[in-house]
């Protein structure tokens, strides 16, 4: 049995389920999924913190390629390994004093969680 038929075709509009997804899907996987584009990475603006910006990513390129239409169709899903994710991304944002939006659905609506915690629940030592 493949990997992609383990996991939904589309997300939720259940921000935690979502994030448990998100999750579970990057343990297994080794990778997260970015939008890049000619402007880079991309980033949107929070809805729930003044002055700050959300990298959201997604645990499934197909979650990330259902985001390239409107305003994104400029971009295209790129991976980055657990690996990288872990040990240069999340230190980063927390250092922009950003957030991370793990697995946002269709309307880009999901939740915004501090790098720190997300690395907390990628870590292996959270899921012994």
């Amino acid at each position: 049995m493949s990997t992609e038929n383990q996991f939904p075709a589309t997300l939720g509009e259940n921000e935690d389920a979502n994030y448990e997804l998100f999750i579970d899907q990057v343990q297994q996987t080794g990778q997260v999924w970015g939008l890049y584009g000619d402007d880079g990475w991309a980033i949107c603006p929070s809805v729930e913190f003044e002055d700050t910006e959300v990298f959201p990513f997604w645990s499934d390129e197909r979650y990330a390629a259902a985001l390239c239409t409107e305003e994104w169709k400029t971009y295209a899903p790129r991976a980055i390994t657990l690996e990288d994710f872990m040990s240069e991304w999340l230190p980063g944002i927390h250092e922009d004093n950003a957030m991370v939006g793990p697995n946002w659905d269709l309307e880009m609506s999901g939740l915004e969680l501090e790098p720190a915690d997300v690395a907390q629940m990628l870590s292996p030592e959270t899921n012994d």
